[in-house]
């Protein structure tokens, strides 16, 4: 059973290094890693905690991190947001990169793949036959390895694509097996995922058109989130769109960001 200073170690680093608060989430982290430490001849929580905090770049850290983080997450999810993606905001990213044919897509919480590849399929069915000459790769980002390794092989069961339309699962996807169906070399190549800490400085070489960052802020408090919002508005080009989840608020006191509709808003 995990103790309270064990409890309240394990929420101080977490915070300090991720941005995530799981003060709320006792019963979260006492079960998912108390297999962990069992599994890997840890005594106790302290115990595995010190060797964490010895070296947050080592495996143990690099553990914690892919254990704690909940990485639920589908294909098509809000598709509302696809839908104005579609309508509103490639319209305006293509006309705004008519001279560069240089458009730049950010999906800050990639997970398993299924939101960043959405967005290739979305841009790819977008652009058709003028595909040609742009470079429409998008930039895929999580903090847990774990799950960039499993967006990279883009290996999916029948019933996780079952939400696509039937012609994107034709075109992009290839049969493995009864059950699985992998992203094929096409798509795959227009996704470049890469690991990074929303706690980081945004250092990217170019600014982005749009950024998908849904569904993540629910684990910052409100100090870690504005701090982050700030600093993606500052790495957008003007006219840029934010997306973020459905059930994530921003008060529009504090950001620069003018709203458009629930969970969408623009530079």
């Amino acid at each position: 059973m995990i103790t309270d200073s064990e409890f309240q170690r394990i929420v101080s680093y977490v915070k300090k290094h991720y941005g995530i608060d799981l003060s709320q989430k006792r019963v979260l982290v006492g079960g998912r890693l108390e297999n962990y430490l069992v599994r890997n001849g840890y005594a106790n929580y302290n115990e595995y905690m010190a060797k964490v905090e010895k070296n947050p770049k080592g495996s143990e850290a690099t553990d914690l991190v892919n254990i704690l983080t909940t990485n639920h997450t589908y294909f098509m999810r809000e598709s509302e947001h696809f839908e104005f993606m579609k309508n509103v905001a490639l319209p305006w990213a293509k006309s705004k990169t008519m001279g560069t044919k240089d458009l730049r897509v950010w999906c800050g919480a990639s997970s398993t793949g299924e939101e960043p590849y959405t967005l290739a399929m979305i841009i790819n069915d977008y652009f058709g036959v003028n595909h040609s000459g742009w470079d429409t790769r998008l930039l895929a980002t999580d903090i847990s390895m774990r799950v960039l390794q499993h967006a990279s092989k883009g290996v999916y069961l029948k019933e996780d694509i079952e939400p696509l339309p039937v012609n994107w699962k034709r075109h992009y996807f290839k049969q493995t097996s009864q059950d699985e169906f992998k992203v094929k070399d096409e798509l795959k190549k227009e996704v470049i995922f890469k690991q990074f800490n929303l706690m980081d400085p945004i250092q990217f070489k170019k600014r982005f058109h749009i950024v998908f960052l849904r569904n993540v802020m629910i684990y910052f408090q409100d100090d870690t989130k504005y701090d982050l919002i700030q600093r993606i508005y500052d790495h957008m080009e003007p006219g840029g769109y934010l997306f973020i989840g459905l059930t994530e608020r921003l008060d529009r006191q504090m950001v620069k960001f003018d709203y458009v509709q629930p969970s969408i808003y623009r530079k």
